[in-house]
């Protein structure tokens, strides 16, 4: 690129097998999970601020801004210490991963731009008398720029017959909008010459909009009376002596070369321009045929962009919505460690997506104290929902000092009776100042008892709550030695993987146990292990250590 003056740029993003198109119209083009970003991607490897486009000196750069799993050039990860790395169309962007969400860049994006180049030519010409072809070139420019600078959808529209109609002086347009269920063409505009809206689009030629929409090619009989297959039904009755249907194609299909890309990108028909007079002969010249169908190729492209712009904002607001379900849940899940004399509680919870499915919590009365890990099958919003529920549930049944069956019971009644295809599993467990432990296992992962280097696995279980309604639960007993250590997780932690994918498994996760002495060595093994891969579940690791001071002291 010789020139120095910013010149906007096509891309596309291909995204959880979505393909987006996107324009680098202003830089930095900031990229990462905040939602102030320029290109917003919510994955969970994905760093808040994690990388972003400059253009300097008349060259892009891309730049990576110390994320935490990389930023990949062409499939090069790049060094944050090695600096901005210089851009070319054509280059391909992943964040995250060497698989991740892939960003391919493309070439000047010269639309919006040539319109502004294109009038200044102008300025320099000497215009002619009113109506004639370069008087109607100059009127097209600007009715092309008053389309650029409307940006919703049925503004855009209502301005593409608004000036078509001003145009051709057809007594009537309308435009129809392809559903992206049925396939179907279904009105969206319709304004009279004068102005007025129209409620409806009876007597349109409709036999004109299927076949443009068919052949994806105008239809324009400029006299009816003329067809040598004579006029449609709809054209007698309508008295129609004038038809023009353009169709409204997606340019899609100039961003790649291969017509694989082309035939999924672009091309497609996305809606009708239609324009009819009904009394008299309408006459188009070369210049009004050319300028119409323009016209509707600048407004496919804006009604897209319109539309593409409407899509983010959406997703924009779902994800300040899920931010703040967030907060919420974390002000929920967050749990207040009490400092037990005989008992030290230490827990790491690291949801794979915004909102989780995993939680835990602590409950102290004068008996001991009580702790329950749990697990909803599934992830994000649904498992959330249900695991907020669940730990009000729980938490007030043992606060309520509830036998631990019957707090199991009452989980599974509770799920199964909403019958809304979830489960859990859970273990819920309570400690007394003597070491009497007794726990029940709901088809959780199987703790692991810790105590002078062996590691014992617990291995009491029963089905998960939310399964079968009439399900009976039973709990188990033991002595925790004294300084022993029982180690839970969520099935986040022993199904992490690796980049090839490989999982971390029980045996390592026995062998960590074994090997460390405090949970947050044993966590930092997990993502050692995972070595960059982007976690795939929730992960939860509590570890409850007994320790009780009297017993020394009666020593």
């Amino acid at each position: 690129m010789a020139e120095s003056t910013f010149v906007p740029m096509k891309m596309l993003l291909e995204d959880r097998s979505n393909r987006v198109p996107r324009t680098l119209d202003h830089v930095p083009f900031t990229i990462g999970r905040l939602t102030d970003r320029s290109l917003v991607l919510d994955h969970p490897f994905i760093s808040r601020s994690h990388a972003q486009i400059n253009f300097i000196d008349g060259q892009y750069f891309l730049e990576d801004l110390r994320s935490t799993h990389g930023t990949y050039l062409n499939g090069r990860r790049l060094d944050p210490m090695a600096g901005p790395q210089q851009l070319n169309a054509g280059d391909k962007l992943r964040f995250g991963s060497s698989d991740g969400p892939l960003l391919r860049f493309g070439k000047p994006d010269r639309d919006v731009a040539s319109l502004k180049d294109l009038m200044g030519q102008m300025q320099s010409i000497a215009m002619p008398s009113e109506g004639s072809d370069l008087e109607k070139l100059r009127w097209f420019l600007e009715a092309a720029r008053k389309l650029n600078a409307v940006g919703a959808v049925q503004e855009v529209l209502q301005s593409l017959v608004e000036i078509t109609l001003d145009l051709t002086q057809m007594e009537r347009g309308y435009v129809y909008l392809r559903d992206t269920g049925t396939g179907e063409m279904s009105m969206a505009v319709g304004l009279t010459l004068a102005g007025e809206k129209l409620a409806d689009d009876r007597g349109v030629a409709q036999s004109a909009i299927q076949q443009a929409t068919r052949t994806a090619a105008e239809f324009i009989v400029t006299d009816t009376l003329s067809l040598d297959g004579g006029m449609s039904d709809s054209m007698v009755a309508g008295s129609i002596r004038t038809v023009i249907c353009i169709p409204l194609r997606s340019r899609h299909g100039d961003f790649g070369s291969d017509e694989d890309s082309k035939a999924e990108l672009g091309g497609e028909v996305r809606g009708i321009l239609y324009l009819d007079s009904r009394l008299k002969a309408g006459a188009l010249n070369e210049v009004d045929s050319g300028l119409l169908e323009t016209i509707a190729g600048e407004a496919a492209s804006l009604i897209e962009n319109a539309s593409l712009a409407r899509a983010e904002e959406a997703a924009r607001r779902y994800r300040e919505e899920l931010n703040i379900a967030a907060q919420i849940q974390q002000g929920l899940m967050t749990v207040q460690i009490p400092d037990i004399p005989y008992a030290r509680i230490n827990a790491r919870n690291v949801p794979c997506k915004d909102v989780g499915g995993d939680f835990f919590d602590v409950v102290v009365d004068e008996d001991g104290v009580s702790l329950v890990i749990t697990d909803v099958s599934g992830k994000g919003v649904s498992a959330a929902l249900l695991a907020s529920t669940l730990q009000g549930l729980v938490y007030s049944q043992l606060a309520a000092r509830q036998p631990l069956e019957q707090v199991a019971r009452m989980c599974n009644r509770f799920i199964c009776a909403k019958d809304i295809g979830k489960y859990a599993t859970m273990i819920v467990l309570k400690l007394t100042r003597s070491g009497n432990l007794q726990y029940i296992n709901c088809g959780h992962v199987m703790p692991l008892l810790v105590g002078d280097g062996v590691v014992e696995k617990l291995t009491a279980t029963n089905l998960p709550v939310g399964l079968l309604p009439d399900a009976e639960y039973e709990t188990a007993y033991l002595k925790m030695p004294q300084n022993s250590r029982l180690i839970l997780v969520t099935d986040g932690v022993t199904e992490a993987e690796n980049p090839e994918g490989e999982f971390f498994g029980d045996d390592r996760l026995e062998g960590a146990a074994s090997q460390f002495e405090s949970m947050t060595e044993m966590f930092d093994s997990v993502q050692r292990f995972m070595n960059g891969a982007p976690p795939t579940d929730d992960c939860t690791m509590i570890e409850l250590r007994y320790h009780d001071r009297r017993a020394e002291t009666r020593a």
